[in-house]
């Protein structure tokens, strides 16, 4: 959240002088577990960023390797795309026409829109109304984004980016452990747990 947070200030600093109002959200996090893509406390980042507001980030940020199986933040696949989902309905249902959001390229190519952004590039999306009613025929109901002609075409607004589409790839995720975890606890909590501790252990992909 450093980072992206630290992008917000400098890019959209005459906005943020006007008022809009800056929300921090554990949602839009990158997706690995390294280090270097996990955050910061909480407590951390209210002291480099006193003039944003915090409060309403998830308690549990910034885990992202306990309880693997139910943490909406874990390192798998089915998490971060279920996590995609979730930010485009939370953005869907805000009341504003525009919103500018700051996060991570990782995130955004394998969970949000499927495209490449290079550093600081950007991009214009709106919600596509008609693919979303042709999911929601087939009882899926899913939250798809159409990007605008020019950033498209131009890949991205500075120009900077790959032109295409760019879908999940082998290796952006390590192995499901999901099923492997609830076959554990249905064997008991000590194994469960065991299981659980062995994955963190492993080196992610």
């Amino acid at each position: 959240m450093r980072r992206t947070l630290q992008t917000a200030t400098i890019g959209l600093d005459w906005l943020i002088k006007k008022g809009i109002k800056v929300i921090p959200d554990a949602n839009w996090q990158e997706n690995a577990d390294k280090p270097c893509d996990t955050g910061s406390a909480v407590e951390v980042l209210e002291k480099e960023f006193p003039n944003f507001d915090f409060s309403t980030v998830d308690p549990s940020y910034p885990d992202k390797t306990t309880n693997l199986a139910s943490n909406p933040y874990a390192f798998t696949q089915k998490a971060i795309l279920a996590r995609g989902q979730t930010c485009l309905e939370e953005l869907y249902s805000r009341p504003e026409k525009v919103i500018a959001v700051v996060t991570h390229s990782g995130f955004l190519r394998t969970a949000v829109c499927n495209r490449m952004f290079f550093n600081a590039d950007w991009r214009v999306f709106t919600f596509d109304e008609q693919a979303m009613a042709e999911a929601e025929k087939e009882d899926q109901k899913k939250f798809i984004l159409k990007e605008s002609a020019k950033t498209e075409k131009n890949g991205g607004g500075m120009g900077r980016s790959d032109v295409g589409v760019f879908g999940i790839e082998k290796g952006d995720f390590p192995p499901e452990v999901e099923d492997d975890i609830k076959d554990a606890q249905a064997k008991g909590p000590a194994k469960a747990e065991e299981l659980d501790e062995a994955n963190k252990q492993k080196p992610s992909v």
